[in-house]
């Protein structure tokens, strides 16, 4: 009776544990690596999500107060001179751009420089501006698409790894009962299932903020073409 026991604990110990974390203890190297690698991943693309997030909806807000202002009917040489040391959100830093240069090609102009020279100047001035301050605002999204497409295709490298061994194991063993072939098995698919968890919320995340971003960049660029127009109408009037 207690030699039936003593069996008994140890088929017990030997029996494979099917959680996650034992899953991953007894998978082989290659595929813990793998595993390693993809939850690694997971961690960046939520982390480049929520920085994303946060840094468009701090934009959003500021630009919504800057327009406000803008539009007030206010003095746009003090709305210049208050927010021209720095500029805080693309908005605001291309309406400092284009002051800037509309405030250097006033002397120029009076110099003799014709107002088409002037106008472009400006254009270009807002549209580098805008160009840089998108690209800081988008920082790593791009990346969110390169883990999306890419953590299948590792999760399933991972999957055949371990497939793999589990044929040579059988080989080995001589034995194709479930019980020889289920353990590897299931380590392997586990690498699939960490590829999707890193890849689905990554695509999504991707197309949600692209599309966000491309918002706003329609919204900056609107804000200079309406800029644009409004200087100049003023180089005609003092060219009058």
């Amino acid at each position: 009776m207690q030699a039936q026991s003593v069996e008994a604990v140890q088929l017990g110990g030997n029996a494979p544990d099917f959680s996650i974390m034992g899953m991953f203890l007894q998978a082989d190297f290659i595929v813990q690596a793998v595993m390693i690698m993809l939850l690694a991943a997971s961690f960046w693309s939520w982390s480049i999500i929520f920085n994303t997030w946060v840094r468009v909806k701090e934009a959003r807000g500021k630009a919504n107060e800057f327009e406000d202002r803008f539009w007030s009917g206010g003095s746009l040489d003090d709305l210049y001179n208050s927010i021209k040391a720095s500029p805080n959100h693309p908005l605001a830093a291309v309406f400092v751009a284009a002051m800037r240069e509309w405030q250097r090609s006033l002397s120029k102009r009076a110099a003799g420089v014709d107002k088409l020279t002037v106008q472009d100047r400006i254009y270009k001035a807002m549209h580098v501006t805008t160009s840089r301050e998108m690209e800081r605002l988008e920082g790593q999204v791009g990346y969110l698409a390169t883990i999306g497409s890419a953590a299948p295709f590792v999760g399933l490298f991972g999957t055949v790894w371990g497939i793999m061994n589990s044929f040579t194991s059988i080989a080995t063993a001589s034995d194709t009962s479930l019980a020889t072939v289920a353990p590897g098995i299931a380590e392997a698919l586990l690498a699939t299932a960490l590829g999707l968890v890193a890849a689905i919320p990554a695509v999504i995340a991707y197309n949600k903020l692209s599309t966000d971003l491309g918002r706003y960049a329609g919204r900056v660029e609107g804000f200079s073409d309406e800029f644009a127009a409004i200087l100049s109408r003023q180089l005609d009037e003092q060219g009058h």
